[in-house]
C-alpha cells in the first residue's frame, strides 16, 4: 500500500486535492491518501484529515499585503497554528510515499518539511496576471513534479530551467457524477441561477447580499429562481438564520443535500444545496458568485459568472482582480450596489449572446478538462520508481 500525503492552503485547493486522490484511487485502488488541511478546519470527508487545523478570520487570503486579514489571524493564533503545522510535517518524516502541495509556494514550502518526494500542483498564479517570481522558482525546483495552470505559466517556468507541465484541476471540479436530487433544487425554475458566496467566514455576509440581488431580479420574472451552494464546513443553519434576518421566509428540510428554502411574499425563490457543484451547473445559465475556486468551475463549465465589488478593505481587491485577469469577460465585476448590481445581472441575464459569449470566453481561458487524471498517472509512475 502507498501513503500519500495532501497539503492544501485554501478551500478550493482543498477541493483540487479531493479530486487528484479521486483519480489517484481510481488508478491506485490500495492507495491510503491523508489531507492536512494548512487553511480551513473541514475540508470534507473523501480525504483523511490529519493533522493541527482551525479557521482563520480571513480564510486564508492575507496576500498581497492585506495587512489587515494579517493582524486579524494573528490574533487568532496563525503563528502558533504555522508552528504546529510545521511541526507535523517534520514528523511525517519517513511515514508517506510522496506528498502533493496544492496552492502556492507557501504549500509547497511547508509540504517540503515532509522530507518525501513532492509534487507541487499550482492553482492560483499564471502569467496571465501574475508570473512565478525569483524566489518562487527556486522554492518549484525542489519540487519532483510541477502542474501548473496553463500552458503559457509552463513555458516560462521551462525558459527559466524549471520543468513544469500544465494540468488545470479547476476544470475538472464539475465533472462529477450526476446527482439526481438536484433536479428538486432547481424545480420550477425557469430561468435557475446559482449563487457561489465562497467557502470563508465572509460567505455568510456575502450569501445576504446575494440573495437580495437574487429578490431584485426575481420581481421582474416570475418564474426565476436560484440555489444556493453552501460549501463543505460552512453552517446551513447560520445561512437559513441570516436570510431570516434579512426578511426571507425560511422553510427547512429534513433532507441533508436540501437543508432549507427561501421564500418572499409565498414565492419559493431559493433552495439550499449541499451536494456537489458539478450536477448544478449543468442545470443553471448564470451563476451570481463571490467564490473562488467554484466561480473558476463555473467559468469552466461554458456559465457566465457575475460577481461584485463588496470588498471593504481595497488591499483584498486584489483576489477579485486576479481572478478577472484569470477569466477575462467570462467574469462580469459589476458594482457593490444593490440597484446597480440587480440591474448589471439582469442585463447580462436577458442577453443570451453575451452569456453564449461569456461561457465560450469562460471555457476557453480554463482550457481543457483531464488535468486531474494527468497529475494522477504521473504520481503513480513516480510511485512506481521507489
Amino acid at each position: 500500500m502507498k501513503r500519500l500525503l495532501f497539503v492544501s492552503n485554501g478551500h478550493g485547493e482543498a477541493a483540487i486535492a479531493r479530486r487528484i486522490a479521486g483519480e489517484l484511487r481510481a488508478l491506485l485502488p490500495d492507495a491510503h491518501c491523508d489531507h492536512l488541511a494548512l487553511v480551513g478546519d473541514h475540508c470534507g470527508d473523501t480525504l483523511n484529515e490529519v493533522g493541527p487545523r482551525r479557521a482563520m478570520p480571513s480564510g486564508g487570503l492575507i496576500a498581497m499585503g492585506n495587512a489587515r486579514n494579517f493582524a486579524r489571524d494573528l490574533r487568532a493564533g496563525l503563528l502558533g497554528l504555522t508552528w504546529s503545522q510545521a511541526a507535523f510535517l517534520r514528523k511525517a518524516r519517513g511515514v508517506y510515499d510522496a506528498a502533493v502541495a496544492v496552492g502556492d509556494a507557501y504549500a509547497l514550502v511547508m509540504t517540503l518539511l515532509a522530507k518525501t518526494p513532492v509534487i507541487f500542483v499550482g492553482s492560483a498564479k499564471s502569467v496571465d496576471v501574475a508570473p512565478y517570481g525569483p524566489f518562487e522558482e527556486r522554492i518549484l525546483a525542489r519540487a519532483r513534479l510541477r502542474f501548473v495552470r496553463d500552458g503559457a505559466t509552463a513555458l516560462a517556468l521551462r525558459r527559466h530551467g524549471i520543468d513544469a507541465e500544465a494540468a488545470n484541476a479547476i476544470v475538472d471540479l464539475f465533472e462529477s457524477p450526476d446527482d439526481p436530487r438536484v433536479e428538486a433544487a432547481v424545480d420550477g425554475f425557469a430561468p435557475a441561477l446559482a449563487i457561489f458566496p465562497g467557502s470563508r467566514e465572509s460567505a455568510y455576509e456575502d450569501a445576504r447580499f446575494l440573495l437580495e440581488v437574487t429578490r431584485e431580479l426575481a420581481a421582474a420574472r416570475p418564474q426565476l429562481g436560484a440555489v444556493l451552494s453552501i460549501a463543505p464546513g460552512l453552517d446551513a443553519a447560520r445561512f437559513a438564520a441570516e436570510a431570516r434576518n434579512a426578511g426571507w421566509e425560511v422553510r427547512t428540510a429534513a433532507d441533508d443535500a436540501l437543508p432549507f428554502v427561501l421564500s418572499h411574499q409565498g414565492r419559493e425563490i431559493v433552495r439550499a444545496w449541499r451536494g456537489s457543484i458539478g450536477p448544478l451547473l449543468s442545470r443553471v445559465v448564470l451563476v451570481l458568485g463571490q467564490a473562488g475556486t467554484a466561480n473558476e468551475a463555473a467559468a469552466a463549465a461554458a456559465l457566465p459568472v457575475v460577481a461584485f465589488e463588496r470588498e471593504r478593505d481595497r488591499k483584498s481587491r486584489w483576489y477579485r482582480q486576479r481572478q478577472r485577469g484569470l477569466l477575462g469577460d467570462a467574469l462580469a465585476v459589476l458594482p457593490g450596489r444593490l440597484a446597480d448590481a440587480a440591474a448589471g445581472a439582469g442585463a447580462i441575464l436577458d442577453d443570451p449572446v453575451r452569456r453564449r459569449s461569456m461561457g465560450a470566453i469562460g471555457r476557453t481561458r480554463m482550457r481543457e478538462a483531464g488535468g486531474a487524471r494527468r497529475i494522477a498517472e504521473r504520481i503513480v509512475a513516480l510511485l512506481a520508481e521507489r
